[in-house]
């Protein structure tokens, strides 16, 4: 008879303990050990067969089999198709889109005369069809199932000679292998781990939904992530529908990568970059590019500066660093004298995005000035430089990338720091090394 091992196993960052402690060792989390049982089996080793180093001189590339899918945006995300025998894990928070685009994909794929199997084992298929039904798909020549039993998806797999494979989601299942139950560190890893083993050696595609935790982490051990191909998760805000499905880790294209969607009532949509941000003039509004990975976007930095009736005044950003902001502000009063020590500052970037990187600070401090002079910027004007401690701004990357993005929308003018090395024509350039310069151009 097996003999049954009991361990401890940490759910945030998989690590294994013998014993429970409160603490995990490696990650630091509290709380996070939960008990595991398992049965300890003997694996037996065949050394006959010895193994030969290669020289990577000799060593020959072979050619990447990869398949379109119809959804240009997807596409693009992927590093240009999806790759036959890739692992694809898709996390994201609930009702965010990450069934919707599955369905979506299998429908477009069955299109292309591939044989898909959707497995649901969050619903029922009946339930499915109408998911279906309420997205408008024309195409659903896509086999389903609903189980939660990995051995019977196993067996269904090995029989038949399937192209794609939707797993939705891998929390829900669970294997008689094991002890522990459905969503637990060993059953997320074992199963994972059974799953890309079958599809590197027979060229199955997989699809993984995977549901996340209230830190915004997909659920289960960090090295769930290692095992797959591609990571991808979804962002978005669920007030206006816009999506944004970010590509964390990629082994065949680049990881810095996103694409943007709409949800509408046909599903995922891709998104006009237009819709980001308004035409209209008023104060405190400016405009700059961001870069999300290799894509450059236009978006809309919005500022209200209004007196307070609080002892302390309020400080507020969505989509920006607050930090950030605050130090912003003490440049813009200790080097130019927009005191706004007895006015709340109420911070936006439209349209649900938040932007981490430092090119912004130009557009958010204008716009600040904006509305705390009252003047309006023009609506064909961009903002693009880091603002330092000396209240000096400086270069940042990829400026020829965001300006040519910036032309193609109708931008006319830019403020850039005076040492960026720009080859872009068609465009009214101002260097500028301070704010100042920029609020003196500005009123004129």
């Amino acid at each position: 008879m097996a003999k049954v091992k009991k361990f401890y196993i940490c759910n945030k960052c998989g690590y294994n303990s013998q014993q429970w402690i409160g603490k995990c060792p490696d990650c630091g989390s509290w709380n996070s050990l939960e008990e595991q049982f398992d049965l300890k089996e003997k694996k037996a080793f065949n050394l006959e067969n010895e193994l030969i180093p290669t020289n990577l001189n000799e060593l020959t590339i072979e050619n990447s089999n990869r398949f379109n899918i119809g959804f240009p945006e997807f596409d693009q995300l992927m590093g240009g198709g999806i790759v036959e025998g890739s692992v694809t894990l898709i996390g994201g928070e609930p009702g965010i889109g990450k069934s919707t685009i599955m369905l979506q994909i299998a429908s477009m794929l069955s299109d292309n005369n591939r044989k898909i199997l959707y497995v649901t084992s969050e619903e029922s298929v009946t339930q499915l069809k109408l998911r279906a039904e309420r997205l408008g798909l024309k195409n659903k020549n896509f086999s389903v199932l609903s189980t939660n039993i990995f051995e019977q998806l196993e067996n269904i797999i090995r029989k038949n000679n399937y192209d794609i494979f939707v797993i939705d989601s891998i929390q829900t299942v669970y294997s008689n292998d094991l002890m522990s139950p459905a969503g637990t560190v060993s059953q997320i890893r074992y199963i994972t781990y059974k799953l890309v083993e079958f599809a590197k050696n027979n060229k199955l595609t997989v699809f993984i939904i995977g549901q996340i935790t209230k830190e915004g982490y997909i659920a289960g051990p960090k090295v769930l992530e290692h095992l797959v191909d591609t990571v991808l998760y979804f962002e978005g805000d669920y007030s206006k529908g816009y999506r944004i499905l970010r590509a964390i880790k990629n082994r065949f294209g680049p990881s810095n990568m996103v694409a943007l969607f709409e949800m509408r009532e046909k599903g995922l949509v891709p998104l006009e970059l237009t819709s980001l941000y308004s035409h209209y003039e008023v104060s405190g509004k400016a405009l700059t590019v961001v870069m999300e990975g290799s894509r450059a976007i236009i978006v809309e930095i919005q500022s209200l500066v209004a007196t307070t009736f609080f002892n302390y005044p309020k400080r507020n950003a969505t989509g920006f660093d607050l930090n950030r902001l605050q130090m912003l502000l003490a440049i813009l009063d200790k080097k130019y004298g927009i005191n706004v020590a007895n006015q709340d500052v109420y911070l936006n970037i439209a349209g649900g995005l938040r932007i981490t990187e430092t090119a912004a600070d130009l557009a958010v401090c204008l716009s600040i000035v904006s509305s705390s002079r009252n003047f309006i910027i023009p609506s064909d004007t961009i903002f693009v430089g880091e603002v330092n401690l000396s209240g000096f701004v400086s270069p940042v990357s990829f400026v020829n990338t965001r300006l040519e993005q910036a032309k193609k929308y109708g931008i006319k003018k830019a403020f850039i720091p005076a040492k960026s090395e720009v080859d872009v024509k068609g465009m009214d350039l101002i260097r500028i090394e301070s704010i100042e310069e920029v609020y003196n151009y500005v009123l004129k």
